[in-house]
């Protein structure tokens, strides 16, 4: 039985503040955790502030399994939330607080540690929306080994991104994940003429040198494009609960299978699956019965 591989989710940690009720989330998070389901090391390194919404934090996520080990505490900066409001299609709306304890992620010895020995790492723009948590988060990727896999998953979250900090982010992926909204607005502003979805994503490919471009298409599916060719999957028919979380589930999935080496058929395959059973659920950290993860996905008649 192979070992499980450590696999680091970078980046924000925030209380999602929902209709029904508040839920843990934050990309990174939500990555780690659906990492630790897929039965890897999934591992939360961000920051929290010491109050009662991060002390809240800490419980939520050791309750989901997830390791609090890299999860730093701050005296001065509060925990972060956001306000989301979900439309009549499921998606979600999104007013991110600011400034928050995730704004200053600090260099450690013990990120250090961390990043010398990770298998993959992702982490996206919106936390590195400050000149703290932003050169911290390039100091980690550039202590990765070079095997490491790196992941800029982008999402975009209107203002917090500029050009500068996605031209950086991308020349440092090795795979690019973003939908298909995300994908013409990037395209412009890091100067891709904009034509089509695929001709954008081969132009990220070749000239950021990334391993694998992932497009996902919502209810539509996914795109996948590395050089040894390319994958679609139509997506699967469910019941929307919400799609909060979704796309992190997608996410650590195609990660997974990138570390086991799968076709870039069953990354896309597996991805969805995993991505609709979320969807299908309510919150961004569903937890299947019994833990088992599997057997979720089949109750669904994918």
């Amino acid at each position: 039985m192979s070992s499980k591989h450590t696999i680091v989710g970078l980046g924000e940690v925030l209380w999602d503040v929902l209709p029904g009720g508040r839920q843990l989330g934050g990309a990174p998070a939500n990555f780690a955790y659906f990492a630790n389901l897929l039965g890897e090391r999934g591992v939360v390194a961000s920051r929290v502030g010491e109050d009662e919404l991060g002390r809240e934090a800490v419980a939520r996520l050791r309750e989901l399994g997830s390791s609090t080990e890299y999860l730093q505490c701050d005296s001065v900066h509060p925990t972060g939330t956001v306000q989301v409001r979900v439309d009549a299609a499921g998606q979600p709306q999104f007013e991110i607080a600011r400034p928050v304890a995730w704004d200053f992620l600090q260099w450690t010895p013990q990120w250090q540690q961390l990043a010398e020995i990770v298998d993959a790492v992702c982490f996206g723009s919106l936390a590195q929306r400050s000149q703290a948590s932003r050169e911290t988060i390039r100091q980690f990727l550039r202590s990765t080994r070079q095997q490491a896999l790196r992941v800029f998953d982008v999402n975009l979250r209107s203002p917090f991104y500029s050009p500068e900090v996605l031209s950086e982010s991308l020349s440092t992926a090795d795979v690019i994940k973003l939908n298909h909204d995300e994908l013409p607005v990037l395209s412009r502003l890091v100067g891709i003429p904009w034509s089509a979805e695929g001709t954008a994503a081969e132009a990220l490919l070749r000239l950021h040198k990334a391993r694998l471009v992932c497009v996902t298409r919502g209810s539509r599916g996914s795109l996948l494009l590395a050089k040894e060719g390319a994958s679609e999957h139509p997506g699967f028919r469910i019941n929307v609960a919400d799609t909060v979380g979704a796309g992190d589930a997608f996410t650590a999935t195609l990660v997974h299978n990138c570390l086991a080496g799968a076709s870039l058929d069953k990354m896309n395959e597996d991805s969805n699956r995993v991505g609709a059973w979320v969807a299908s659920q309510v919150g961004a950290t569903p937890v299947p019965v019994n833990g088992d993860l599997q057997l979720a996905i089949e109750s669904l008649k994918l």
